[in-house]
């Protein structure tokens, strides 16, 4: 499938009035075209199963250098996807992406790729230290967003409860930042590991938490105020 292909898909989809909408929630200036989201998921699911996986990666990098909102988030989601073998080269494309994020939505779609091949193969985890220390605020938020299968494990073992404390230790050191998506992002991780270890997120809130902005640290603990 050609770039143009793809682009006449997407522009078939579009609900007419939608796209203003669009610019004004989301605030980054590029072109959005205005397609709803279940539209977008039927068709890079029709995508993904034509697709040979070296094909979807050409494809979904085609779709992500045109810097069309809905053209990024059809290239996460041409890569979101559990079993994608051979998948070095779709991962080495979602990291190549991280220090472009500038908005929250095309990020998040971009993490979830991400937290596939990351459960794929776990030691890739160690490849994303490196985004907490940046200067870029959305590379350092997409260190916690990416690792959140993390959180939300029932039954870890030993090897993933080591990156679970990992993980908590860049959340302490993220929360004395004052940008608002770090924060959030940390609030985020600990809301989902409440609902797994309630203990450790108290251990966390108790040793960190008057450090934390106080929206943070009240999402934080939503769950585990249900259980108090």
């Amino acid at each position: 499938m050609t770039l143009e292909d793809a682009l006449a898909a997407l522009n078939a989809l579009i609900e007419p009035g939608r796209a203003e909408g669009m610019a004004d929630y989301h605030k980054v200036p590029r072109t959005y075209l205005g397609i709803p989201n279940p539209a977008l998921n039927d068709l890079t699911k029709a995508w993904r199963q034509s697709l040979d996986v070296p094909a979807r990666v050409d494809l979904a990098r085609a779709l992500w250098d045109t810097n069309i909102f809905e053209a990024r988030l059809a290239a996460a989601k041409l890569l979101t996807q559990a079993r994608l073998r051979p998948d070095a080269d779709a991962w080495a494309l979602i990291k190549s992406w991280v220090p472009q994020f500038d908005s929250w939505a095309i990020a998040d779609h971009a993490c979830m790729a991400g937290q596939k091949r990351l459960i794929a193969d776990p030691s890739r985890v160690q490849e994303v230290v490196e985004w907490t220390t940046v200067d870029h605020h959305w590379t350092r938020r997409a260190a916690m967003v990416i690792t959140l299968p993390w959180a939300k494990m029932n039954n870890p073992k030993p090897a993933d409860l080591d990156i679970r404390a990992q993980v908590l230790g860049w959340a302490a050191d993220y929360v004395q930042d004052e940008e608002w998506f770090i924060q959030k992002s940390v609030a985020w991780w600990l809301r989902d590991l409440s609902k797994h270890d309630a203990d450790r997120t108290r251990a966390f809130l108790e040793e960190h938490g008057r450090q934390m902005k106080p929206f943070a640290r009240k999402e934080a603990s939503k769950y585990l105020d249900d259980q108090a």
